[in-house]
């Protein structure tokens, strides 16, 4: 193996990130290791995306098997694992259709080219408005990255698509004055990820779907990190009391291997006709049999109730250290998506706290320079959340002593 380090990083990869100093090796449940051998107790699992935990023994032996039998095979054809996977997700879900893809970027980016399409086709080309809210991210394709409602992400690219208006989060009054007959898509996430772990009202919710009914819009809600038991239920709009006409899903779909969907209705599936839409690697049966798997694991309702038992640790624990350092002035989100806000005086410091965090060997997020982000792995235990919490309680005293 080459001898890789850090510095690596700096001579061969585009600078599009940057990373923490260690350079990761292996994986196994909540912790990660480093060439050096060190061991981290990991709050990210990549995103939201590591929900079974690092070197999971069962998707290890379906990723083997699968692997053995049929790997990838083109869409001129079907295959035994994609479809499992669409009769188990539509089961779950009680959508009718699926369209199977690679991430969260691309079943958002399906998600608006089809609400555009039956838009078009049902009701003509001068619906085409779509509404998407501050602080949102769905994903980096141009058209998906200018619906998110983050500039800083698509500045710079030249002519954005149109037609996409951006209003402020939970702001029922300013979305009444904008839906209009032409506006064609309402996307939002149910809790902003990267915008600060935002969660959207419950009366805001109910406005948004009434108001999508009046004016024919389809309501897409975007759960790639809210989704899959990461809430607590499987998906966060079952807690929340609106469904949505379309629902993105990706990250933990398949527990770290890439792996994405799109789910509707009949109805509006039929409007992505024959050679409308595609995606080569999509539903590939390697990614599809460790959904499938995935999906056994997180849908059960004890490992569900136990997501919800380990969010009220946590918020217990994280709430003990905002009462006794004050860095913190809120500690919200739901399930195990959690963001710990930093109060006034530490503001824009929250990469700070990360990288200290990184010092004692916990590795968390951030979202937006404000909010320190939690999404460990499902399976932590209660005891790998006191560690955690241990941890954090050094970070925040090393955080206040350097920002003396």
């Amino acid at each position: 193996m080459a001898n890789v380090t850090r510095q690596t990083y700096d001579e061969v990869m585009m600078p599009v990130y940057k990373p923490l100093e260690m350079v990761i090796e292996r994986g196994e449940g909540v912790y990660l290791y480093d060439t050096h051998g060190n061991k981290y107790l990991d709050l990210a699992a990549g995103i939201a995306v590591n929900c079974l935990g690092h070197n999971n023994p069962g998707i290890v032996k379906i990723i083997s098997e699968q692997a053995q039998k049929l790997i990838h095979v083109s869409n001129i054809f079907t295959n035994t694992k994609t479809l499992e996977l669409a009769l188990k997700i539509t089961h779950l879900t009680g959508f009718d259709k699926v369209f199977f893809v690679n991430s969260g970027t691309e079943a958002n980016e399906a998600a608006l080219k089809l609400a555009r399409r039956y838009a078009y086709e049902k009701y003509g080309e001068q619906k085409d408005e779509i509404i998407s809210f501050t602080h949102s991210f769905h994903g980096r394709t141009f058209f998906s990255v200018s619906v998110g409602g983050q500039p800083k992400y698509s500045k710079g690219f030249g002519p954005k698509p149109g037609a996409i208006t951006h209003l402020p989060f939970n702001d029922i009054k300013a979305f009444e004055k904008q839906i209009s007959d032409k506006t064609c898509a309402v996307i939002l996430e149910p809790i902003q990820g990267e915008g600060g772990v935002i969660k959207a009202d419950s009366e805001f919710l109910s406005a948004v779907r009434n108001l999508c009914d009046k004016h024919n819009a389809i309501l897409i809600f975007d759960e790639v990190q809210t989704g899959l038991a990461r809430s607590g239920t499987l998906y966060a709009y079952e807690q929340m009391g609106v469904r949505p006409d379309i629902l993105t899903t990706s990250k933990a779909l398949a527990g770290g291997i890439p792996c994405g969907a799109l789910l509707t209705s009949t109805q509006i599936a039929t409007h992505f006709s024959l050679g409308s839409h595609g995606s080569t690697f999509g539903g590939n049966p390697l990614a599809c049999a460790v959904a499938c798997y995935v999906l056994d694991v997180i849908s059960d309702k004890n490992f569900l109730q136990a997501v919800q038992e380990k969010s009220k640790h946590f918020f217990t624990g994280l709430n003990a250290l905002k009462d006794k350092y004050k860095i913190f002035k809120e500690v919200r989100g739901m399930g195990l998506l959690i963001g710990a806000v930093l109060s006034d005086e530490y503001q824009g410091k929250a990469s700070l706290l990360q990288e200290l965090c990184g010092k004692e060997n916990l590795l968390v997020l951030t979202a937006s320079p404000d909010v320190l982000r939690l999404t460990p792995p499902l399976i932590i235990s209660d005891k790998q959340i006191d560690i955690a919490l241990e941890l954090l309680d050094k970070a925040c005293n090393n955080f206040i002593q350097a920002c003396k």
